[in-house]
């Protein structure tokens, strides 16, 4: 299905002939794709399905102007894309829609995603990169509206790095900066601040990306009137079209239907993108979509009868027919001829993935089937579990999940039968579960050498006469020790690079490094995010700076649902170990001293947290995370940029590790679990607590997620019995996720003397100056007081009630 021929040297007419019937051809086996499928998802073979259908033809066009080492970043309609670049079978496009869990059956996401989702495959199996540059590649979709562009932003900027930063080792990844960054969008999508954002830092930035908005008119039932001032994306983005003067995008307009403009307007846009290195829009108008939407509704019920009637009159596959027959290309009855195979070879396509799909589950089924009769011979519940076993038998095209669901409850039937027959059943059901649980939640994290948690600890060390310096030191020259050592990271963020960050700790590595390595850019922090997300897809190791905690909120979105499932939804194909650094606990007022902790733990799984309480351990988790495959976030100390700490002499060596809590204070009576700012304040706490009698071990939970893999609290609770956690989160927030880890996961209950306790913020954000902070915030009183009345709970004879 290959439609990408030599388009700069002279084609004859019959090879000219061949290339245009080739791509005819695509685009009918891809139409019929999406008629099927919808039907399959109507008989309930596939849960949902959306199509690309109506944007076929354009999409041959891009295809022929995308090269090898070039990047898409989409969504869900370019499955004709895929199929041209022979990236993707009919066979796999139907795979997905029945969520095949084999990766090598579907490449896309492994059954991980809806069918429409399509990506390549970045890294060989044990996570060393491919050659990018001799691959067509493709970022892996999302589904939510607009959250491809901020990650196509950093797509593109990786080739305007590789081309002008000297010393990266481009070998796997780029050709002097010749790849461009193809974005595709719906139209009702551009409607989206997210569109906005990455089309303003696309040209501030002047990074080669080209960006097709297919415009059908609609966002789902929504008419462009609802969605678009003057109803005309292209028109309201004027102000962007470069000129003599200024530069900005290159904005191209073109109609859907139009084959010869089309494949023209593409190759100009690459042209530009690839050359000049200057974004470019392209605006597809008269789009259509037969099938409407998705497989959820028709959309006969929101378009007029003349609206529906155009669209007929216009689809672009119909269209490109005629032009081929009215240009003396092909005949009627030859095309008719390729209709007819394309419609025969999708069905055997479609049959064959269903029955791939289907047998392994089948055996399955009759494994299961086989165990059931053995227990029905000898089971006092016999004819109960015959009844479950007549069940199952009577289901033709069976899920996992029928079949799981039947032998548990045929296992009930078995309890107090100690039989050969009932333990074989527990044993099944427990393989299944061992074989299949990884086919939904594997790789989550990296699972090879590369994996973060793999990294050793090295411990700072320092010279006999060390001084005490300020903690921004300690980042600054660490900082300064890994741009020198690895010329492909890269910082970047509000106020990061002229004034080295607004606390200092980039101070003087712009001039030092350059303004493309250490660079500022503008308040828009979805986009920062989403250019680490490209630039680290393309093998660069950038660090996205978000200045507060407080403001991560404004990228959550693309945090949560790119970057945090990214080698999820890959099962391991791409990484993007993008290093987040920003910095938060206890300044002054409700916008800058917030702690999201919560909310991360919950929205971010899939990246490391990690919550360093002074600048040394922050420097070694960035020399870690270097070193490693899997994203995070590093949530600096706001107020200990000033304090002093003992200078290393290993900066840019030491490195913190990731899973590990650290026994920061040795004591007998209770297990104080903390972190980050509010740490010091416990420490500071625990000389009061002893001058009463109370000796407090206190352990610094370091790394949030993963989580003291080596359940090094719950030894220490052994030791004491008792246990508070105290942060400065939200209640039910952090301290809570601290608890249920320590309790459910490393069973400290049975070594609890007395109800665990947890100590957190007030369920507000904190108010403003130093009464703020001391009403909303645990202060040293209030641990002082949380502890020892644990300890009057435990002993009051020794202990007595304070208030």
């Amino acid at each position: 299905m290959q439609t990408l021929p030599d388009l700069e040297n002279n084609l004859s007419f019959e090879d000219f002939k061949a290339e245009v019937m080739n791509d005819y051809k695509t685009a009918v086996i891809s139409r019929e794709c999406s008629l099927l499928g919808r039907r399959e998802v109507l008989t309930g073979k596939a849960k949902f399905g959306i199509f690309g259908d109506g944007k076929e033809v354009p999409q041959l066009a891009m295809a022929k102007a995308f090269l090898k080492g070039d990047w898409r970043s989409g969504y869900y309609r370019d499955q004709t894309f895929m199929m041209a670049l022979g990236e993707l079978t009919p066979e796999q496009f139907f795979a997905g829609l029945y969520a095949n869990t084999n990766l090598e059956l579907e490449p896309m996401s492994a059954g991980r995603q809806m069918g429409g989702h399509f990506v390549t495959h970045s890294l060989n199996d044990n996570g060393s990169w491919k050659n990018l540059t001799k691959q067509y590649n493709s970022s892996s979709d999302i589904s939510p509206t607009a959250g491809q562009m901020p990650r196509l932003l950093g797509l593109a900027q990786a080739s305007k790095i590789f081309r002008e930063v000297k010393g990266i080792n481009a070998t796997n990844f780029s050709v002097n900066g010749n790849e461009v960054a193809w974005g595709t969008i719906g139209n009702a999508s551009t409607s989206e601040g997210l569109f906005f954002e990455t089309i303003n830092a696309g040209g501030v930035l002047q990074v080669p990306m080209v960006i097709s908005i297919w415009d059908d008119e609609y966002g789902i039932s929504v008419h462009a009137k609802h969605q678009t001032t003057k109803e005309n994306i292209s028109e309201i983005l004027k102000g962007f079209q470069r000129d003599e003067k200024n530069k900005g995008f290159e904005i191209l307009r073109v109609k859907g239907w139009d084959y010869a403009n089309l494949v023209e307007t593409f190759q100009e846009a690459g042209a530009i993108a690839r050359e000049e290195h200057v974004p470019v829009i392209i605006h597809v108008t008269e789009v259509t979509q037969p099938q409407g939407h998705s497989t959820s509704g028709s959309h006969e019920r929101y378009k007029t009868p003349e609206r529906l009637e155009w669209e007929n009159r216009h689809d672009c596959n119909s269209k490109m027919r005629e032009w081929m027959i009215e240009s003396g290309i092909a005949t009627n009855e030859v095309l008719t001829e390729i209709d007819r195979i394309a419609k025969r070879d999708v069905r055997e396509a479609k049959k064959n993935a269903w029955s791939t799909f289907l047998k392994p589950i089948k055996n399955e089924q009759q494994e299961l089937i086989s165990i059931l009769k053995q227990i029905e011979t000898i089971s006092t519940n016999s004819v109960f579990i015959a009844k479950i076993r007549e069940s199952l038998s009577s289901i033709n095209e069976p899920t996992r999940k029928d079949i799981l669901s039947h032998a548990r409850k045929a296992l009930r039937y078995t309890i107090g039968e100690s039989t050969t027959e009932s333990k074989q059943l527990a044993n099944w059901i427990d393989s299944i579960f061992e074989h299949a649980q990884p086919k939904f939640s594997s790789h989550l994290y990296s699972e090879t050498q590369g994996s973060n948690t793999r990294i050793k600890e090295i411990k700072p060390t320092y010279n006999d006469d060390a001084p005490q310096v300020d903690g921004r030191i300690i980042l600054r020259d660490n900082f300064d020790a890994i741009f020198a050592r690895y010329p492909e990271t890269l910082v970047f963020g509000e106020d990061t690079g002229n004034i080295g960050d607004v606390n200092q700790g980039l101070e003087g590595l712009q001039e030092k490094y350059g303004e493309l390595r250490v660079a500022d850019t503008g308040i828009r922090e979805a986009t920062i995010v989403g250019q680490g997300i490209g630039l680290a897809l393309r093998g660069l190791r950038p660090i996205a700076e978000i200045q507060y905690l407080d403001y991560i909120l404004y990228a959550l979105q693309t945090i949560s649902d790119d970057l945090a499932t990214t080698h999820y939804r890959t099962k391991g194909k791409q990484k993007a170990p993008l290093i987040i650094r920003t910095r938060g606990h206890r300044l002054e007022g409700i916008w800058h001293s917030g702690s999201q902790m919560g909310g991360l733990l919950n929205l971010v799984k899939g990246v490391n947290l990690l919550v360093p309480r002074n600048m040394t351990k922050a420097a070694g988790f960035y020399n870690t995370l270097l070193l490693g495959d899997d994203p995070a976030i590093v949530v600096e100390c706001l107020n200990g940029y000033r304090l002093k700490e003992k200078l290393p002499n290993n900066l840019g060596a030491l490195k913190t590790p990731i899973g590990v809590v650290e026994t920061i204070r040795e004591g007998s009576d209770i297990t104080v679990v903390s972190y980050g700012s509010t740490l010091r304040i416990v420490e500071q706490t625990a000389k009061d607590l002893l001058a009463v009698g109370i000796d407090v071990e206190i352990i610094d939970v370091q790394s949030l997620m993963p989580f003291d893999l080596s359940h090094d609290i719950v030894k220490s609770i052994e030791k004491t019995n008792k246990v508070i956690i105290i942060d400065e989160d939200v209640p039910g927030g952090a301290s809570a996720y601290i608890l249920d880890e320590v309790l459910n996961k490393q069973n400290a209950f049975q070594y609890l003397d007395s109800a665990p306790k947890t100590l957190s913020a007030k369920p507000h954000r904190p108010a403003y100056g130093n009464d703020g902070d001391y009403f909303s915030k645990p202060s040293a009183e209030d641990i002082f007081e949380a502890i020892y009345a644990i300890m009057h709970e435990y002993n009051p004879s020794d202990f007595p009630k304070l208030r």
